[in-house]
């Protein structure tokens, strides 16, 4: 595909990710959950990094289930600030656990993915950027769902960590247009 985004490079593992999910709409709650706690995760690093860990993260936060880590304390935080496998910030790893419990309350009072595909309407906003200069780091949207998150209580949910987040979930299809997938991604859902 050699038309692809050109920020993938040529990593195998980041083609593979940009070629089979990013951009993908995801509506599974706890999937999209998983991708906003790893896109924290991401904040001062390259995606390329976490990417590289993802397996790691899955194991040590076992499979990303909220309802599990929602109930964990300083134990657990201890046990991922020693575990070399994960980004290892005190910080986002208590983020998590807070988060687990924010998600909570969102999805038992309407939903998490309901919570945020409304935003757009239920569909993936159709964005048709020619190279990568255009695209913005973050949009008045993402500004409004990173204050609606901070205000059901998540952390580490800036504007900028929102819409990477959005990115990769595919509620918008930042592709560019030249790239084969901005088309594989844009059809209907």
């Amino acid at each position: 595909m050699s038309d692809r985004c050109g920020w993938c490079g040529a990593d195998p593992l980041y083609v593979d990710y940009h070629d089979t999910e990013w951009g993908v709409p995801e509506f599974d709650s706890r999937a999209l959950w998983e991708k906003l706690i790893l896109d924290g995760f991401q904040a001062g690093l390259s995606w390329i990094t976490i990417l590289r860990k993802r397996e790691n993260f899955r194991a040590a936060f076992q499979g990303f289930d909220p309802g599990r880590i929602a109930g964990w304390g300083e134990p657990e935080v201890a046990r991922l600030l020693a575990d070399p496998g994960i980004v290892r910030h005190r910080g986002k790893i208590e983020a998590t656990i807070g988060n687990a419990r924010a998600y909570l309350d969102i999805d038992a009072r309407e939903g998490f993915s309901a919570f945020l595909w409304d935003r757009v309407g239920g569909a993936p906003i159709q964005n048709r950027f020619a190279i990568l200069a255009e695209v913005p780091a973050e949009t008045d949207l993402s500004k409004a769902i990173s204050k609606d998150l901070k205000s059901a209580g998540f952390r580490f949910c800036g504007p900028t960590i929102v819409y990477a987040w959005m990115q990769a979930c595919g509620m918008v299809n930042d592709h560019l247009i030249a790239c084969p997938r901005h088309a594989a991604v844009a059809k209907p859902v």
